[in-house]
């Protein structure tokens, strides 16, 4: 591909002049090339072309379209004399650190008799440098809306969340306040029936000892022994207490486990910041959660001492109700979650870690995503430490959590014991 030592005229003789003049008006650069890849012509917006995109000295003083050949790949040309067309795109660096995009198609001479066809084609070279940036623009752009459109839907799936809970909070409260009615009284009436069964028995006692000092028939002696022997009064008298002390257990932990669903369900948009004890808020939820840990994990608390924090209680017990689930869940048979307390320098924070399987490193820059789960298909929304995060934020505080896959993971949450005041206006 040997450039001629002087530019050839606009027109070679044996170009036809009707597609000759054709060309010269088009913005696309043409060239007409023989079987062997000679440039036999070339119009002005190919010579235009060549001056803007070569580097410069490349471009000598014979025909300057003679250096865009060089774009084109080894055998090329037999295939578009062969196939009848030929298409690819390339680009160029440009001298102020752009990109120049071109598009090139090669033609076979389909304009001759097939008797006059030597293998020749023509060359279109377009530059299509603003379609692709159009592209890459419209791609970013769309990128961009897709982005927006996740977080908008993870914004409204939160909102669902915040909704549904605030929902069955409601319910639960309104459970555990009829629930609280008959626990009342069942329990008063245990109280008092132990009362009657202790006179009662001391009663007993006293009949018992007349019995034995005498003055009734042996046959009505005789008759109640043997009533005293088939009802075991010896032991009904002993274990009656101890099941009456049981049944009160048992109505007391039924009554802390509804006063515990009242103070875990109470949300609601009209919820007041409020002074409130962390570690009980920490108990309220564990006696909620407990069903889900209870058969895999021991709980250990080491609470240190804590002032009362300024916090809204429902979405703190919420924090602590997501990571103790998670905790549990977790621990593949038998674990330990590890409840730690304390504060500094006007902070409090709670430390809850647990020895389950951990969380893979690679995730771990994920966890708070919006619809970001590990557990499989069906088991988790993705939304239960992102809704997490953001109640932690709300209270201008922060979360951290460190893992190690196969040894557990740490959860830390530091609270401020009182929420930051915002400055008056003008001051």
């Amino acid at each position: 591909m040997t450039a001629p030592a002087s530019a050839p005229p606009a027109t070679a003789p044996d170009a036809p002049q009707s597609l000759a003049g054709l060309a010269d008006l088009l913005g696309d650069a043409v060239l007409l090339l023989d079987a062997d890849g000679t440039l036999r012509y070339a119009n002005p917006a190919a010579h235009e072309l060549s001056h803007r995109l070569a580097p410069a000295g490349e471009v000598g003083p014979g025909h300057a379209a003679q250096w865009l050949l060089r774009l084109l790949p080894d055998g090329a040309i037999h295939e578009a004399t062969q196939q009848g067309r030929w298409e690819y795109s390339t680009s160029l660096a440009t001298g102020d650190g752009g990109e120049t995009t071109l598009r090139i198609a090669l033609h076979g001479r389909r304009d001759l008799p097939p008797a006059q066809r030597d293998g020749s084609c023509f060359a279109v070279i377009r530059d299509i440098s603003a379609e692709v940036r159009r592209e890459r623009e419209l791609q970013r752009r769309h990128t961009e809306l897709q982005m927006a459109y996740l977080r908008l839907a993870g914004t409204q799936e939160q909102l669902l969340q915040s909704e549904k809970l605030a929902s069955i909070g409601q319910l639960a409260a309104g459970v555990a306040h009829e629930i609280n009615n008959p626990i009342g009284y069942v329990h008063s009436n245990l109280g008092t029936l132990q009362e009657y069964l202790r006179n009662l028995i001391t009663l007993l006692d006293v009949y018992d000892r007349a019995v034995r000092g005498g003055g009734l028939p042996e046959e009505t002696v005789a008759e109640i022994d043997e009533l005293r022997a088939r009802f075991d009064l010896d032991f009904v008298t002993q274990d009656l207490p101890d099941l009456l002390a049981e049944s009160r257990e048992g109505i007391e932990r039924v009554t802390k486990i509804v006063q515990d669903l009242k103070d875990f369900s109470y949300t609601g948009r009209g919820e007041a910041w409020t002074e409130t004890d962390l570690h009980r808020a920490l108990d309220s939820t564990l006696n909620i959660v407990w069903n889900e840990i209870k058969y895999k994990a021991r709980v250990e608390k080491r609470y240190g001492d804590l002032p009362p924090v300024e916090c809204l209680p429902s979405e703190i017990n919420q924090v602590f109700m997501n990571i103790l689930v998670n905790a549990g869940q977790a621990i593949v048979e038998r674990g330990v979650i590890t409840i730690e307390t304390g504060h500094a320098d006007g902070e409090v924070w709670v430390r809850i870690s647990d020895t389950g399987k951990g969380i893979p490193e690679s995730a771990l820059p994920r966890i708070f995503d919006p619809f970001f789960t590990t557990k499989p298909v069906g088991q988790g929304t993705g939304l239960g430490l992102s809704i997490t995060y953001g109640i932690v934020a709300k209270h201008h505080g922060r979360i951290e959590v460190s893992s190690v896959p196969g040894e557990g993971t740490v959860f830390r949450i530091v609270l401020p014991v009182r929420q930051p005041r915002e400055a008056p206006a003008g001051g």
